[in-house]
């Protein structure tokens, strides 16, 4: 990896829009080395969509994204392909294959990936396994775990080929309190362990603060505030004070775009 530059990914000046509806316009972020950076910021504002676009699953209208100084635009697809192999990724839902058990699901990565011998790949899926504290549910099938066990099956599964980067989408939604707390003290411990630079997206402003080290509020398709989350905090920015106190009145509303509603309702001519 190339330690030249403090930022690993950057983005630039970014414009994507899916159909008719803008999602970013001009948006810039830098994620860097060694830090977990979060992504926040209200429903519909396209956080997963900007981690669909760093990892070149979707290509943007305009725009520039460096990572690790390579520019994604240029990559051919074997170069993609390469590049892909240092992030590491934890989706929403966990997404465990129903019909491998614990280790198989971790083990997946490896077997597809690389020609490493078995004894090798039982060696460092029972290592990862016991960094989440689910090496003795090796034998578990996805059916038999609790939300919380099989998040961390999916983090073990997400960091068995040792990234660079590693994605977080929504890693605390439909957790109980025990699990989070669980989940936000291996984001913390994960990152400085290993080494690695991490990208979180959530909703949940004091899990947050406690783990990030660096946090984006995007809205309305641009960076409306960035810093540490105490630093977003002691902003004057109704937009940003509303999202972080969980407020119900301010610059957000509830309602999405509509049309009139009783010119919905009733038709047009409608009084």
């Amino acid at each position: 990896m190339d330690n030249s530059s403090y930022e690993l990914i950057e983005i630039h000046d970014l414009d994507y829009s899916r159909g008719a509806r803008q999602i970013f316009n001009g948006l810039n972020v830098e994620i860097r080395r060694g830090e977990v950076t979060a992504i926040m910021g209200p429903s519909g504002t396209g956080k997963t969509t900007l981690l669909r676009l760093i990892t070149k699953q979707l290509i943007p209208d305009r725009g520039v994204i460096l990572v690790d100084g390579q520019d994604l635009s240029a990559l051919n697809q074997k170069q993609l392909y390469k590049l892909r192999r240092r992030f590491g990724m934890l989706f929403q839902n966990g997404a465990l294959l129903t019909d491998f058990n614990v280790f198989e699901n971790v083990a997946f990565p490896l077997r597809e990936h690389t020609r490493l011998p078995n004894r090798l790949i039982r060696h460092i899926v029972l290592t990862k396994l016991h960094a989440v504290g689910l090496r003795g549910a090796a034998d578990m099938m996805p059916a038999e775990l609790s939300g919380g066990m099989a998040r961390r099956v999916a983090l073990a599964r997400a960091m068995v080929m040792d990234p660079d980067i590693l994605i977080y989408d929504e890693p605390f939604v439909g957790l109980d309190p025990i699990s989070m707390g669980v989940i936000v003290r291996l984001v913390r411990k994960m990152n400085d362990a290993l080494g690695i630079s991490s990208i979180l997206v959530s909703h949940d402003v004091q899990e947050i603060a406690s783990v990030a080290d660096r946090t984006y509020l995007i809205s309305d398709g641009k960076v409306a505030a960035s810093g540490s989350p105490q630093e977003l905090k002691k902003t004057s920015s109704d937009l940003v004070q509303q999202f972080m106190n969980g407020m119900a009145d301010g610059p957000v509303p509830f309602h999405y775009s509509a049309p009139n509603y009783a010119e919905q309702l009733l038709g047009r001519d409608a009084e």
